[in-house]
């Protein structure tokens, strides 16, 4: 099932307050900026596994209560912000629940181990030639 498909709209608790920098008035009288919290232990819509992986690999945007920030203040309208902040919350769930592919391990083929050693003994000639002297020349 699509993380997008699940309703989370219910866990969603929004806060409005007014964005900082430019904008003149705008950013003087309107509050803007919205902060979207998501009670990630205490979702509904989440199961245990869900919430253990959610809570270990967005951990640096989760505080010590289990609560997921997102702040959106970049647009001028509050709505515009409120889309954006939803947006990023479904990406980092989304990304935070993407399975992982497993790596394969590979050996170099025997073409590329001799391509690398030819390389290797281009370089140490080289080196070479630049430690040998005029006077080592004139022998």
């Amino acid at each position: 099932m699509n993380i997008a498909d699940r309703n989370f709209e219910s866990e969603f608790e929004f806060k409005s307050s007014r964005s900082g920098g430019k904008g003149g008035q705008n950013v003087n009288k309107v509050e803007t900026k919205i902060e979207l919290n998501f009670d990630v232990p205490n979702s509904l819509v989440l199961n245990d596994d869900e919430k253990n992986k959610i809570l270990m690999k967005l951990e640096n945007k989760i505080d010590k209560n289990g609560i997921l920030q997102i702040v959106a203040q970049t647009e001028r309208s509050q709505l515009m912000n409120k889309i954006k902040a939803r947006k990023r919350f479904y990406e980092l769930i989304e990304s935070a629940l993407k399975k992982e592919k497993l790596r394969k391990k590979t050996k170099p083929s025997d073409s590329s181990k001799e391509k690398r050693i030819e390389t290797k003994k281009i370089i140490s000639g080289k080196k070479v030639m630049r430690k040998l002297t005029d006077k080592d020349f004139s022998d």
